[in-house]
């Protein structure tokens, strides 16, 4: 394996939120391969390696996407078709990670091929406990193809 892959991509627009899913990672030891980027466009870009992240292997994805939906540039549900509908990159897991409830969100994720919606607990503790739920779920126990 590549020591310079990424294990988990982080597509989140709202600071706070970023950094209490990073530390929530940090301290279960899960952020060490973590990449954060800021919105949809810029996500598309590390997936594709476009723009700034030409550099980076296309082959080398992330064993996770945490995404959030309401997003600028690019919104959640437009990153997650674009990398549902290629073949290269449709096996990544993409949890969805939002605090929107709206029905018509959740069902349009997973008609897209989400493997996950969650929605953002309002306090620190549940918002801690549930990312690191699902970084030991989706490093640690989820096998996906190489």
């Amino acid at each position: 394996m590549n020591d310079n892959r990424v294990e988990i991509l982080l597509v989140e627009d709202n600071p706070h939120d970023a950094e209490m899913t990073i530390r929530a990672l940090r301290k279960a030891n899960l952020a060490n391969r973590l990449t954060h980027v800021k919105d949809g466009a810029e996500a598309l870009d590390f997936v594709f390696s476009r723009g700034v992240f030409s550099e980076r292997s296309v082959h080398d994805k992330p064993k996770v996407i945490l995404l959030d939906i309401k997003m600028p540039k690019v919104d959640g549900i437009e990153v997650l078709r674009q990398i549902k509908a290629d073949e290269n990159t449709r096996t990544i897991p993409v949890v969805i990670m939002t605090s929107s409830k709206e029905e018509q969100d959740i069902i349009t994720s997973y008609n897209l091929g989400v493997n996950s919606y969650v929605v953002k607990p309002v306090d620190f503790e549940g918002f801690a406990k549930a990312v690191s739920e699902l970084g030991f779920y989706w490093l640690i126990t989820n096998q996906s193809p190489d």
